[in-house]
């Protein structure tokens, strides 16, 4: 897990990520940002932790097909798959923010416009740690 990015709830309701807004100009940072506004525009304000929107629209998504390089662990014996990644705008902000879909969505299951959720999900573990990241999985339609 990295510090800071999200919270540390492991249920699905209550894990979000996180960012950071400036107090002048109301900028929104992801991954946060602590030091200083990152807007030209602004001469700089206070910067605030803020829980970011939990749901968004699908900008764009590919998949990886390849497999990835460190620090991402994956093991040749441990029947490694593509992979499927997503550029999510999120709602209120306004920004994009990538990440990988939930285990089993696939290209086929997404079109840019596609509403998803941040949930948690495992980048990795092992006997002692499990290291914890933020995943889109797509809503399903209230009936």
């Amino acid at each position: 897990m990295v510090a800071g990015w999200f919270t540390k709830s492991d249920d699905e309701e209550g894990f979000r990520l996180l960012g950071t807004r400036c107090g002048a100009c109301s900028a929104v940072f992801f991954p946060r940002e602590d030091a200083l506004c990152r807007n030209p525009a602004c001469a700089g304000g206070v910067l605030t932790e803020v829980a970011l929107s939990k749901r968004g629209r699908v900008w764009s998504y590919t998949d990886g097909r390849y497999r990835p390089p460190a620090p991402y662990v994956s093991d040749p014996e441990s029947g490694w798959q593509p992979y499927t990644l997503l550029a999510v705008e999120l709602a209120a902000e306004r920004m994009v923010v990538l990440g990988q879909a939930v285990p089993g969505v696939t290209v086929a299951d997404l079109s840019v416009g596609t509403e998803v959720e941040v949930v948690p999900g495992i980048l990795s573990e092992d006997a002692d740690t499990v290291w914890t990241t933020w995943q889109w999985r797509p809503v399903e339609e209230e009936r």
